[in-house]
C-alpha cells in the first residue's frame, strides 16, 4: 500500500499552565491522501484547531509541549523537524486558511503584498512576477477587478472578500495540503456556498488534500470524504462520510446531528440539544469524558476509558456500547436507559 500524504499517529499536545495541564489534543490519529477531504467536527474547545496548529508548527513551546505521537508528511516527521525545514514547508507545501481573516491579514499591508509574499519567499519570484501571481489568484477566487483591488488594504474588503483573499494567500504556492479552519464562519449562506465551491474547484485542479475544520455538519456533508469527530481533545468517531453520517455509532455524534435544524420543522418543533457543557481540559472526567452528558452512561463509563475500536470497514467509535443490540440512536431528551 502506498504511503499516505499525511499521517497523524496518537498525537498529544498539552499546555502547561499555572492552573494545571491542559490536554488540548490527547491521542488523535488519522491519515490523509492526495485529493481527499477530511472533515474534523466537534464543539468549541474539542481540540480541532490546536491539532491543525500543531501540524503547522504554530504552537508556542512553552507553554505547549508534544507529549507523545508523531505527524509525518511525505514520510518525514514534522514534530522532530528543525525550524528552518518546517518554514520551508509551511505556506508552501502545507497552507492554512485561518478562522478570522480580519485578524489574520495585516491591516497595514496591501492585500497584493500579503498574497505575493509566500511566492517570493518559497518560489524565489521577482516582485513583478509575485504581483502578477497575486492578481491571478485574486481573479481565481472571484475578486472583481483584481488588477485594481490588489492594491487595496484589508479594511477595504468585505468579510467575504477578505476570506477569499485568505484563500488566495493559502493557494499561492499550490500546496499539497490545505487546512481550512472554519473558513465559512460569519459569512452569509450564499458566500459560504461560493467559498466551498471554490475550494472544491481548486482541489480538482491541483489535487490538493483538504482538512476542513468546522462545527457545521452541513459543510462536512457537502465536501468531506472522511470524518473525524472530536470531543475533549480525543477522537470519538472516525470513518468515511457514509459510515459516520449514515450509521453514526457514538452518542456525541448523535447529539451533534440531533442539534441541527431540519427542513420541515415547525415553530412548535424542538431541537434536541446536548445537555451540559464540554468539560475543562485541565480536569477531564474519569472514564469516558462524555459520560456526564451522555443519556446512555452506565457504571463502566465512569471508570473505563473507551478505546477507539473498529466497527466495520474504516468506521471506528470510542464508546463501550457501539454495536450492542440495545444501543440505538434516539433523541437525547427522550432516551430511556439505565443512566448512572
Amino acid at each position: 500500500m502506498a504511503d499516505h500524504l499525511l499521517e497523524v499517529d496518537d498525537l498529544k499536545m498539552h499546555f502547561h499552565t499555572r492552573d494545571g495541564v491542559v490536554k488540548a489534543v490527547d491521542g488523535v490519529s488519522y491519515t490523509l491522501d492526495r485529493g481527499e477531504t477530511l472533515g474534523v467536527v466537534g464543539e468549541s474547545g474539542s481540540g480541532k484547531s490546536v491539532t491543525a496548529l500543531t501540524l503547522m508548527g504554530l504552537i508556542p513551546m512553552p507553554p505547549g509541549r508534544v507529549e507523545g505521537g508523531d505527524v509525518r508528511f511525505k514520510g518525514r516527521s514534522l514534530i522532530t523537524m528543525k525550524d528552518e525545514e518546517l518554514r520551508a514547508i509551511r505556506g508552501n507545501e502545507i497552507s492554512m486558511i485561518f478562522q478570522d481573516p480580519m485578524t489574520s491579514l495585516n491591516p497595514v499591508y496591501r492585500i497584493g503584498r500579503q498574497i505575493a509574499e509566500p511566492v517570493r519567499v518559497h518560489k524565489g519570484a521577482s516582485k513583478a512576477e509575485a504581483r502578477a501571481r497575486a492578481i491571478e489568484l485574486l481573479h481565481l477566487v472571484g475578486i472583481p477587478h483584481p488588477e485594481k483591488r490588489v492594491d487595496d488594504y484589508p479594511h477595504q474588503f468585505s468579510g467575504g472578500m477578505r476570506q477569499r483573499a485568505m484563500i488566495a494567500m493559502a493557494l499561492a504556492c499550490d500546496p499539497d495540503i490545505l487546512i481550512a479552519d472554519e473558513p465559512t464562519t460569519a459569512l452569509d449562506v450564499t458566500i459560504q456556498a461560493q467559498i466551498l465551491e471554490l475550494m472544491q474547484e481548486v482541489q480538482a485542479r491541483t489535487g490538493a488534500a483538504i482538512i476542513m475544520i468546522t462545527h457545521d455538519l452541513g459543510v462536512i456533508a457537502d465536501i468531506a470524504d472522511r470524518v473525524l469527530v472530536m470531543y475533549a481533545g480525543k477522537p470519538v468517531e472516525y470513518g468515511t462520510l457514509d459510515e459516520v453520517f449514515g450509521a453514526p455509532q457514538h452518542p456525541y455524534t448523535w447529539g451533534l446531528m440531533d442539534s441541527v435544524p431540519r427542513a420541515g420543522m415547525t415553530e412548535k418543533s424542538e431541537l434536541c440539544p446536548i445537555n451540559g457543557q464540554p468539560p475543562s481540559l485541565i480536569d477531564v472526567p474519569s472514564g469516558c469524558s462524555f459520560h456526564p452528558r451522555c443519556p446512555y452512561a452506565r457504571e463502566r463509563c465512569l471508570t473505563e476509558v473507551p478505546a477507539l475500536r473498529n466497527i466495520q470497514g474504516e468506521h471506528k467509535s470510542a464508546c463501550h456500547f457501539s454495536g450492542e443490540p440495545w444501543f440505538a440512536r434516539g433523541c437525547s431528551l427522550d432516551v430511556q436507559s439505565e443512566v448512572v
